[in-house]
């Protein structure tokens, strides 16, 4: 991972944060934002984003794989963006599958709490045709 020589406080905005702006390549070349929500491993240099195998950005990420997440602090000014290349899982297809694990997990480590009825949440995953989207984080920039 190549950072910046504050890239400590800006991982520190990512971390601290579980929303963001996705920003993958459409076909034409122009950037295709979505909001997102995700979880930051630090050791791992990885992000995990759950999304939808029928949207633009699964599509997109599927042609070119390369792939920006900018974050912004709650109050205050200044920013932090990760780049990286996109990993995409299988699409979960049943309520026991890895993916459909990967899900719950997911869901957990965002929201820092159990689901109220998992059941419910793993027939939702296969339903929407969900799949786990991995960022390898390469650098991170911004203004801390």
């Amino acid at each position: 991972m190549t950072t910046a020589p504050d890239s400590s406080a800006l991982l520190d905005i990512v971390a601290g944060h579980s929303l963001g702006v996705l920003t993958t390549i459409k076909r034409d070349g122009r950037p295709q934002l979505s909001d997102v929500t995700y979880v930051l491993d630090r050791e791992a240099s990885t992000i995990r984003v759950s999304i939808t195998d029928s949207r633009a950005k699964t599509k997109n990420i599927r042609r070119d794989p390369r792939v920006s997440l900018h974050v912004r602090p709650s109050e205050g000014w200044g920013y932090a963006v990760v780049e990286g290349t996109g990993r995409l899982s299988e699409v979960t297809t049943a309520t026991d599958d890895d993916v459909a694990e990967a899900l719950v997990a997911l869901y957990r480590d965002a929201r820092g709490e159990e689901h109220p009825d998992w059941d419910e949440y793993r027939e939702a995953m296969v339903e929407q045709q969900r799949l786990v989207l991995t960022i390898d984080v390469e650098r991170v920039y911004g203004a801390a």
